[in-house]
């Protein structure tokens, strides 16, 4: 069985545990991993460069238009980061992925 990383950025660290919880407490994923980052991208024509928290959660194939959708409608970005990235592992892992997701 593969299954996701989703990889989303977030503005604090306050935000991408709010985020990993909902996503934790609905069953659509797993696990999370929350880290500091520093971006540079382009927005309203000029070049940013900002500090920011990413999450890389980890769910079945299934499960991806909720999770978008779930993110969706908590996050406030006007234009949220959401990628998805298929993957596989060891079968205890993918198994237990599997097990605790919805």
């Amino acid at each position: 069985m593969a299954f996701l990383v989703i990889y989303i950025t977030h503005p604090d660290e306050e935000t991408a545990n709010k985020v990993a919880n909902h996503l934790l407490d609905q069953r659509l994923v797993a696990c999370g991993n929350i880290f500091p980052i520093t971006s540079a991208y382009w927005w309203n024509q000029k070049i940013a460069h900002e500090g920011e928290f990413v999450s890389i959660v980890k769910t079945k194939k299934s499960n991806w238009e909720a999770v978008v959708k779930a993110v969706e409608a908590i996050h406030p970005y006007e234009v949220p980061c959401i990628m998805k990235i298929e993957a596989e592992a060891n079968q205890a892992y993918e198994d237990w992925i599997k097990a605790e997701t919805k």
